[in-house]
Parts: C-alpha cells; structure tokens; sequence
C-alpha cells in the first residue's frame, strides 16, 4: 500500500468543487497520470479512499503517486481541452495513448506481361499504383472485389513461364479464377481484363450494369459465347458485392460508429466509419490495462479526433457518457460545425452498435487466443446477471453422495467461457455424517476462500478470487452460502442453476427471483454446458469413493493385505471374482504375494463361502 495514503487522502480533501484538471506524479517527479473532474474534490478524492472498487490499473497507478497538483477551469469542457492538450504532451503512463501509424495505402497493378493486382504501402518503379488511401481497409476491400468479380489469379505462379505447369489450383474449380495457368488466355484478352478491373477500381467500385450488358449482347451477337459468358459471370459478380455491402449500409449516410469490449483487464476500440451510407473504413485499437470503461472511452474519443481532418456530424457509441456535453462542444468547435455524440436505444444503429461491439470483442478473443463468441456470450451473461464486470473467471459446485454415504462435492472453473481443468478441486466433506446438501456446499464454500485467504497473493489456484459464483441448485443452496460469504468479506455475485423435473438447466436464481434462459439461446445452452460439467465432475469423484470403498471393505480387510499388495492382486487376476476362484498355487505365485498372505487370502473367501 501507498505509504503516503494518508496524506494524499488529506490533500484530496481540500480541493475545491470546481472543475479542473489533475496531474499525479511520481517520486521521480515524472507525469504517470492526467485527467479532468467535473468537482475536482469528489474526483480526486476517490483515488485514495478504498481500493476495493478500483480497477488493477488504478490501483497500480495510486500505488505509484507521490503527489499531486490540480489547475482549476471555468467549465468541464475547458478542462476536456487542457486535459487533451496535456496528455498530448506529456504521454503519462497511466493514460491511453493511441499511435497513429496507419500510413496511407495505394493498389498496384504490376508491370508483368500478366499483371497482378494487389494491395501497396508506398509505390515504387514495379507497378502502377491507384491511391493514396488513407483507408487500408478500403484498399483491401476494393482488391478483394475487383479479384473476384474478374476472377483474378492470386497464386504464385509466374506467367507465361508456368503455363501449363501442374493442374489449376481450387480456386478456378469453384469458378473464382479465370484459369490462366492453363494458357488458354491470349495476352490481349487478359490486357483487357486487367484494364477493366482498373476502371472498376478507379470508379470507386461502381461498374455500369448497362455497360456490361451492351458488352454481353454484343458479344453473343458475334458468336463470341464464352467472352459473354464471361461478362454474365462479372454481372452476377458485380450485382453480389452491391447485395454485400447492403448488409453493411446505413441509412445515417455519413457517420462513426464506436464501440468498446473489455475482458476486466484489457479493452478493443473498434471503429466502423461510414459514408454515403456505406461502410467504408475499419479500425482497430488494442488497449492493455483499460482501467475505468468511461474515462478510457472519454479519452480515446478525444485522443482519436484529435488526428483527424474531417469528422462526421454523428458519431454513434455504445454508452451513455458523463461529459457528453463537452465532448460535443469540444468535436463541435473542431469539426467548426455541429457533430454530435448519440447512444442508440433501438433501430438500425442499435444493431451497428452491437455488430462493432461483437467485432471488437472477435478481436480481442484473438489477441489471447481465444474466440470473440464465448466472449460475447460472456457479455450477454453479464448483462442478463446485472454484473459490475465481465464474468472471465467463473467458478461453478455441485454436491453428490448416496443417501448421504460418500458425501463429496466438485468445483469446476471457466476462464473466458472454457473450461479450465487444471482449476478444477474435489472436497470430501468431513464437518458431518449423512445427507445435507445446504450444510455440504456451506463447508465447501467456506474451506475454499479460507484458502483464498492464505493464497491471496498469488493470484493463482485457490489464491485467486473468481468473477462469479455458480451453484448447482436454487434457493437453498444460495441461502445456506450467501450468509458465509458476507462474513467472510467475499464479495462476489452468486446465482443458482435451476433445474425442470427433468434434470435439465431452466432458470438463474439469486435466492429470490428467476431468470428464465431458454429464451436466450447462447447464454442457455453455455449455463447449460457449465451445470452439465459440474455435476459429472462431483458424481465422477463420488463413484470413484464409492469404488475405492467397496475396494476398501473387501481385499483390505483381509490380514496381511495392504493397499499395494491388493493392487497387484486386482491387476494380476483382472477381478475379485477372479481372486475368489483362485486355487491356493495361483494366489501364491501373484505378484507381490507371500505364501502367508496367499494362504490369508485362500482361507478368507474360502471360509465366509
């Protein structure tokens, strides 16, 4: 803990109710954090009281204050621009910083007698190059077209010195190559093909149907059938990419779209920007240690503008924002013209909103090798459950026993919505005989954070704290555990798994109400697949006491037979029943046997026959 709490605590105290920007620095007096209050008091001031609320970064970043000093402002929207201006010249640690390495992107069409299209950082003397672009994704979008639609090849070979050189790859089968390794394609056919994917490319994707449907009639005039039919094929191709890009198209013709997916720790910007109702361009911002969602979303809008020439007059996020007000004026007097933040509650740019978010939570999974749905579906289950933060950790216990014989209980982990094996514990109970599952999961629960307690620390194993808590029943089960947590200081959301009067997943209960799931198909069927794993997890372990019980109460029993030599018996004859049918030369020549044992053996299923 900071040393120097106390004393920041004070300072903090003191500070007035005006809006205003904070500077925390260092012991080496270097700037690790800025940002802007609208009551410099309550802003500051929450730094140094607890630290339970606070994000790892945050709580890093205090960690690290020696102290701090404030400017006050006469407004929230001044201290956004003195804010913005002061990150930007300082860079501090704590805050985001976006790097605007982009660059600009160019088409090359290559000087080979049969050329190629591609996509090029910077031109050079090999091609002829459409561009700059400030958009790659534009670039990228616009080559990936105009190769299908001219069914252009994308393979390495080198024409014409491979013609005819191997078979043609998969490409021209499922008709998405011209087939020009075969060398059936003059030089000046595939010039003229190579030039009108140019003046598709130059127009901005937008080829003239009627043009091409003078040129396929002219063709099929002549008794050319397989260049019109060639021109029918880049008809199809061309009217298919229009339908794609309607899937993409708004009826807002000229906005952004923002959206942010965190996992608790790391968070993905992603930014759709639209124009003339399409889809133009794509960006991505990958941010480690995301600390507060609206501070880091309030700073990235400013930080993202800040680069650009030209904004959109709507700039559509997925969150409601404290400082809106400011953020207009401040994009407003940038743009010199009216541009405005908005939160979509239904509609079209609901579903745009939702569709960035997905792709940002896609991106993200990807960077820790995961998968952007099970990221969703986590998203999903947050906000189903009311949760502060996403469930990445969740840890999931069941009880089993036989009328209260073997009385166990399992606990299995997910991490990121898989399941994480290594995690998963086993618990004898061993507080009571008989059957009580209420008492069961009461001392299950207990033992395990009063391990936590000892492994804290290590942010591992039992030392670590999970996101949520599942149980395999309803409202009693969250009765018997929920007064153990709230006097253990545990805070961490718990639900039940409710079953039918099938055994099968229905509902999510906090101890009062119900929500129900089959409704919400992602979130059913992963609730579903946790409460599955965890009682066939507590079940395994309980038929495994039971086996290890019987095993116990028969050939343990025996005088002179221990755990190892009853293993080595088991092994050697394959069953009990075996064992018992042995003749006496059999038992003593086993593996591990004496004659004394054999003998003990022989006598005590021969004698209780």
């Amino acid at each position: 803990m900071n040393p120097k709490m106390k004393e920041l605590r004070e300072k903090s105290m003191k500070l007035p109710l005006q809006p205003g920007v904070y500077i925390m620095h260092n012991s080496k007096k270097e700037i690790i954090y800025i940002g802007k209050a609208k009551a410099l008091k309550n802003r500051v001031s929450q730094y140094f009281g607890s630290q339970n609320n606070h994000t790892e970064k945050v709580r890093k970043m205090v960690e690290n204050v020696d102290y701090f000093e404030y400017i006050i402002t006469d407004s929230e929207f001044e201290a956004l621009v003195l804010e913005a201006s002061l990150i930007k010249q300082h860079k501090p640690k704590y805050n985001i910083l976006l790097k605007d390495d982009k660059g600009y992107s160019y088409i090359k069409i290559s000087k080979e007698p049969y050329p190629r299209i591609t996509e090029a950082k910077k031109p050079d003397e090999t091609g002829e190059f459409i561009g700059p672009y400030t958009s790659s994704y534009y670039v990228k979008n616009a080559v990936d077209q105009a190769v299908k639609i001219f069914k252009l090849p994308t393979c390495t070979r080198k024409f014409p010195d491979d013609f005819g050189k191997g078979r043609p790859c998969l490409n021209y089968h499922i008709k998405q190559c011209c087939g020009l390794c075969r060398g059936k394609i003059s030089q000046k056919e595939y010039a003229e093909t190579i030039s009108d994917a140019t003046e598709f490319l130059r127009s901005g994707s937008s080829l003239n149907i009627k043009e091409l449907e003078r040129e396929m009639n002219e063709a099929a005039e002549t008794l050319e059938f397989e260049r019109a039919a060639r021109i029918r094929d880049r008809i199809t191709a061309v009217k298919r990419m229009g339908d794609k890009q309607k899937v993409v198209a708004a009826k807002v013709k000229e906005q952004d779209v923002i959206a942010l997916f965190t996992d608790n720790s790391d968070g993905c910007f992603q930014v759709f920007r639209f124009e003339n109702g399409r889809l133009y361009d794509r960006e991505t911002f990958l941010i480690k240690d995301i600390g507060e969602e609206e501070q880091a979303f309030s700073e990235f809008i400013v930080q993202y503008y800040a680069g650009k020439d030209k904004l959109p007059p709507c700039i559509t996020i997925d969150r409601e924002l404290e400082d809106k007000a400011a953020l207009d004026r401040y994009l407003s007097e940038k743009a010199q013209r009216k541009v405005e933040l908005f939160t979509p509650q239904r509609g079209e740019r609901l579903s745009l909103v939702n569709m960035c978010r997905n792709n940002a939570a896609e991106v993200l999974a990807q960077s820790k090798n995961s998968q952007g749905r099970q990221y969703a579906v986590l998203k999903e289950l947050q906000q189903l459950l009311g949760l502060d933060k996403l469930p990445m950790y969740i840890e999931s216990y069941d009880i089993s026993n036989l009328q209260g014989s073997e009385n166990v209980a399992g606990m299995v982990v997910f991490e990121g919505g898989r399941p994480l094996k290594s995690a998963y514990r086993k618990f004898k109970i061993k507080s009571f005989e008989g059957q009580d599952d209420y008492a069961s999961m009461n001392e299950v629960l207990q033992r395990r954070f009063d391990e936590y307690y000892k492994l804290k620390d290590t942010g591992e194993g039992f030392g670590r704290m999970p996101d949520l808590i599942l149980l395999d029943g309803g409202k009693g089960q969250i009765s018997a555990v929920r007064p153990i947590l709230r006097d253990m200081k545990i805070d961490v959301p718990l639900f039940g798994m409710v079953k039918d009067d099938k055994h099968r997943t229905r509902a999510i209960t906090d101890g009062e109400g119900e929500i129900e799931l089959k409704s919400i198909r992602s979130t059913f069927k992963f609730v579903t697949v946790i409460q599955d794993e965890v009682h066939r997890f507590a079940i395994g372990y309980h038929h495994q006491r039971r086996s290890k019980s019987a095993f116990k109460s028969t050939l343990t029993d025996i005088e002179g037979i221990g755990t190892a030599r009853a293993k080595y018996l088991l092994k050697h004859f394959g069953s009990i029943k075996n064992i018992k049918e042995a003749e006496l030369k059999e038992l003593e020549n086993a593996p591990g046997m004496t004659k004394n044992a054999a003998e003990a053996v022989y006598k005590y299923y021969h004698e209780n026959e």
